[in-house]
């Protein structure tokens, strides 16, 4: 597989650190509100990159963290007149049916910042230790220029970082250099505090991911994910300070979304511009939401419009439509009468599955080409509504059928069982058939009519009637 990597802003091969096992650590929210569309990209596009892996026989350990301790955090609890953890507790919950709804896998590891206090002091303490960080009037700061390989993954450079940066900002806190970052904030009245060697206070942001990725995937991990808006100063710091701590490579491979874009600029909370997932879901349904992002390769940008949402809304339908379809006709043993016609469709089944596998594979190992895989799977969508328009070939059939759930499974599409079909539903289609095989054509009409009025719609088929509930 080929990931292009942010550190060399170029496509590498992938090869993991312990053969047969891939470590991902994966930037989770910041857990004071609902996630919107553009918190949801990376959660879909990291949980699709570890299902891919997964269906190459990989044993995957995903970790990724909640922030519920910082800056953000603290205003909107102060503003509710709750507590930080309350705030957190209450919106892990609330991601949790979110990402459910859109199908994320749990991550291995679903960390809290404030569960690893200890594992945070001791990094700090070791940075103190070695000379890259120093006590100041308010905090523990990271002295950036001790760091040599500073901007390597963001290829910024620190001269201009300082002329842009806010003077007052050093005299404010007693930094010694304008890049220089938090590690621990003392203690402010209104704050969640805890103990230390230095002062009570929190952390840093940046120090708590760094903290959390050595307690549950060592010092040196396969691939780190997020948003392109993290690659500096987040990414950047924590490269920063797992590196000092330990004098190992902290991350192999660097992998950064595009934005969701709305009106040409980046959705965000503090814009006001963006769309909650379930708002969005409540209209359109959570899978539609899954397909729009896996439909975009996931380092270029999307702008998010209703049509594109309605446009995968669409195209999940036919997704599942199929699935619906080939399970209704292999319900019942195909006994064809031509037996050369059933392996022509056996083989021609068999071949579409292989190029459908081949190709989607191919995609997906071009840096997680997630747009053309798709293309693989609305093909082999088309091909099995022709075959099973004229079903002959059991064999080749379940064969189409298991191939389409092993790569929607990949993609993460969830299929959700409907309900049972009403009896009074069943009972006018067992009376239209009747009508047919008398027939009587305009009681059969007339049937089919209240059956649609019942919000349900009946397909005639070689096996049979097909009952569905409307879209």
């Amino acid at each position: 597989m080929q990931i292009f990597n942010t550190m060399s802003r170029k496509k590498e091969t992938f090869v993991p650190l312990i053969p047969g096992r891939v470590s991902i650590y994966s930037c989770g929210p910041t857990v004071y509100n609902y996630f919107h569309l553009g918190n949801a990209r990376p959660f879909i596009t990291f949980d699709t990159l570890r299902r891919y892996f997964e269906y190459q026989g990989y044993q995957v350990d995903f970790v990724q963290n909640f922030t519920d301790i910082d800056d953000k955090m603290i205003n909107k609890a102060n503003a509710e007149g709750t507590t930080v953890k309350e705030l957190a507790d209450q919106f892990i919950k609330e991601y949790y049916v979110d990402a459910k709804g859109l199908n994320i896998k749990e991550a291995t590891h679903h960390p809290r910042a404030t569960e690893s206090m200890v594992e945070i002091v001791r990094l700090i303490e070791t940075l103190v230790e070695k000379g890259y960080a120093y006590t100041a009037d308010d905090g523990v700061y990271y002295s950036v220029r001790k760091f040599p390989d500073y901007c390597g993954l963001s290829h910024f450079d620190i001269d201009e970082l300082v002329q842009n940066s806010r003077k007052d900002v050093l005299v404010d806190s007693g930094k010694q250099d304008p890049v220089d970052f938090a590690l621990w904030k003392f203690r402010k009245e209104n704050e969640p505090f805890w103990p230390s060697p230095w002062a009570e206070g929190r952390p840093g942001w940046h120090i708590e991911c760094s903290a959390m990725s050595k307690k549950y995937l060592g010092e040196s991990i396969d691939i780190h994910s997020g948003g392109q808006d993290l690659i500096f100063p987040h990414h950047e710091n924590e490269i920063a300070q797992s590196e000092a701590a330990s004098g190992k490579q902290f991350v192999r491979y660097w992998m950064h979304n595009g934005f969701i874009n709305v009106n040409g600029e980046k959705m965000s909370k503090s814009e006001g511009n963006f769309f909650l997932v379930r708002d969005v879901a409540n209209k359109f349904g959570y899978m539609p939401i899954r397909l729009f992002m896996l439909s975009s390769h996931y380092r270029t940008p999307i702008n998010y419009t209703p049509d594109l949402l309605n446009a995968a809304a669409s195209g999940f339908a036919r997704i599942q439509t199929a699935m619906k379809t080939l399970n209704f006709v292999l319900a019942s043993p195909l006994e064809p009468s031509n037996a050369e016609a059933a392996a022509a469709q056996k083989a021609s089944l068999e071949e579409a599955c292989r190029l459908a596998v081949e190709h989607f594979e191919a995609a997906m190992d071009d840096d997680l080409n997630t747009a053309d895989a798709l293309g693989s799977i609305f093909e082999l969508v088309r091909i099995a509504n022709t075959e099973s328009a004229a079903p002959l070939s059991q064999e080749g059939l379940v064969l189409a059928k298991d191939t389409l759930e092993r790569l929607c499974e990949v993609m993460g599409f969830s299929f959700v069982e409907e309900g049972a079909i009403p009896q009074e539903v069943l009972d006018l289609a067992e009376a239209r058939q009747v009508a047919k095989k008398e027939r009587n054509f305009a009681l059969a009409d007339s049937l089919r009519a209240e059956i649609q009025q019942r919000g349900y719609r009946i397909t005639d088929t070689p096996q049979g009637p097909h009952i569905e509930a409307e879209a």
